[in-house]
């Protein structure tokens, strides 16, 4: 029954159809793959059986996996997920891990904002992983808050969520100056003109919002957030980047412009410039 399940994901290759239905069954009927193997399809009861269907259907239109089940994995722990945020990536991990293996060996980092938080994957991970850490987390998207709230409490992270737009000039619901030890953000960075290159399922589920800029300003989340961390953060703290590859050498130069020092750029398991840290001067 496996097989059959796996070629109905016509718009898949083989390999990846067959690790969806595998985390389907799991994660929405707890089967390992030794209790599919010993039959425990064929034992469904009626009712999961109808549920299997409906959620085969969903895959079949192209429908994320991780949307289906409605969670995602991401640095050792479940997420929720709903179409209202952006799914994790393991791109962004590698970018959690860089702020915690930082924050180790400078022993600081104690003070953090996540801007632009989605699903709240990063800050909690910083929360539960950093000790003692205090994040605060912004979101303009009040159903994204709402999702991150939950995985916060499920996941026992302490964590400060608060609707901002970092775009606004209204600035009334942010800390005084010099307040972070660490600002991070994987802001939208895909420019319009780069849709045509996607997946299918990402342009048809995940929300645009979180994905793209203006073809002629792919900065624009960049340069806001850095000028907002000039005065943020505290004198030697650090600012991270999730970013474009194509606008790397753009975004250090502006960085630069700034007045951020030790600005580093990290290539990530692809081996495309993912990741960019800098600093405030001391």
């Amino acid at each position: 029954m496996l097989n059959e399940l796996v070629n109905r994901l016509t718009k898949y290759d083989k390999g990846e159809a067959r690790s969806i239905v595998r985390l389907l069954l799991e994660c929405s009927f707890g089967l390992s793959y030794t209790d599919i193997c010993a039959g425990a399809l064929d034992r469904l009861s009626a009712d999961d059986r109808a549920l299997l269907e409906t959620l085969m259907q969903r895959l079949e239109k192209g429908e994320p996996v991780q949307y289906v089940t409605g969670y995602a994995s991401f640095c050792n722990r479940n997420f929720r997920v709903k179409p209202g945020v952006l799914i994790p990536r393991p791109e962004t991990e590698e970018l959690v891990e860089e702020i915690i293996r930082s924050s180790s060996e400078e022993n600081k980092g104690k003070h953090i904002l996540d801007i632009g938080t989605g699903s709240g994957c990063i800050a909690i991970t910083l929360a539960l992983d950093i000790p003692d850490a205090e994040v605060t987390a912004w979101d303009i998207s009040e159903e994204a808050l709402a999702i991150a709230q939950e995985n916060a409490k499920a996941l026992g992270a302490r964590v400060r969520f608060q609707n901002v737009d970092v775009l606004s000039e209204d600035k009334t619901l942010l800390y005084g100056n010099e307040y972070y030890d660490i600002i991070v953000s994987n802001p939208p960075y895909i420019c319009e003109k780069e849709a045509g290159e996607m997946e299918s399922n990402v342009l048809e589920h995940e929300p645009r919002t979180a994905l793209f800029v203006p073809d002629d300003d792919p900065l624009l989340f960049y340069r806001h957030i850095a000028g907002y961390a000039k005065t943020a953060l505290k004198h030697g703290g650090r600012l991270f980047f999730e970013i474009n590859p194509l606008y790397a050498e753009e975004i250090k130069e502006m960085l630069a412009e700034k007045g951020f020092v030790n600005i580093f750029v990290k290539e990530d398991q692809f081996g495309k410039q993912r990741i960019i840290k800098a600093q405030r001067k001391l």
